[in-house]
């Protein structure tokens, strides 16, 4: 399905965000190099019982990019937290994937957070990955137009074991928001810098929260063993990995994750409804 979005005025400019249903909010935060697209087979499963926020972060998809902000982890809960605070919204359950995950660790650190999903997140120090870290060291005359379509569907080729099963238009959400706009998708992974997470092994342990590590077994940048590293880190977690699915689980089985963080939200953040 096809997220409608509305925007909002931030410090750093505009931001996108989809605001569907009624009810206790349940924020959905994505990763590089994607857009709140990724959470379209989730967040209609939540708004009948939810109210579903999910921004297209800082930097990305149908927010602007500024040529001069921040896009670091920090910089984006910053960012979050502003939009929430213009929506009203207090307290709130996140769920965050890649560096969204990231995030969404931040944001429940800080506090106001009363459940965390964590979905093939980066943690602690072990990030960006290699593959990153190549894209990082492409100098800036190289990015145009072909090398960022490049980058992008090499992403979701990598990071997924069913790449087929995306349909044209599918692909296309994730890649027309970069058209014309080669160099902010190099900013976007410059600021995918390592920083943020380092030593906050103590304060997640401390975290009283109800918390799902939902994990792609077969990821290739963010291998299992870090979700079960985060799992076993954190007490009130509960950790799933799923076999046969990759970094973009909710591309690569939506029928399967979909229903997973829907369920888990209904019964530890929604009072079962």
């Amino acid at each position: 399905m096809t997220l409608d979005r509305r925007t909002a005025e931030l410090s750093v400019g505009e931001i996108a965000y989809v605001d569907a249903g009624r009810g206790e909010p349940v924020v959905f935060l994505h990763g590089i190099p994607s857009s709140a697209d990724l959470w379209r087979n989730v967040a209609p499963l939540l708004a009948p019982m939810a109210r579903v926020i999910a921004p297209d972060l800082v930097g990305y998809g149908a927010s602007a990019k500024p040529r001069d902000a921040p896009l670091d982890i920090r910089a984006q809960a910053g960012y979050v937290r502003e939009l929430l605070e213009s929506l009203g919204v207090e307290r709130c359950a996140v769920a965050g994937h890649d560096i969204g995950g990231g995030v969404a660790q931040l944001l429940a650190l800080e506090g106001g957070v009363e459940a965390l999903v964590l979905t093939n997140s980066i943690s602690f120090d072990g990030w960006p990955v290699e593959g990153v870290r190549r894209v990082q060291d492409l100098p800036e005359e190289r990015w145009d137009d072909e090398l960022a379509e490049k980058v992008v569907r090499t992403s979701f080729e990598r990071g997924m074991e069913r790449f087929d099963r995306m349909t044209p238009e599918e692909i296309e959400a994730y890649l027309e928001p970069w058209r014309g706009q080669p160099l902010a998708l190099r900013r976007a992974f410059l600021a995918v810098d390592g920083e943020g997470l380092t030593g906050t092994e103590e304060a997640l342990a401390a975290l009283e929260i109800p918390v799902f590590v939902l994990w792609g077994e077969d990821d290739p940048f963010l291998p299992a063993e870090r979700g079960e590293r985060l799992g076993e880190l954190i007490p009130t977690s509960t950790t799933a990995l799923l076999p046969g699915v990759s970094h973009y689980l909710m591309e690569d089985a939506p029928e399967t994750v979909g229903p997973l963080i829907s369920h888990w939200l209904r019964s530890m953040y929604l009072g079962g409804r």
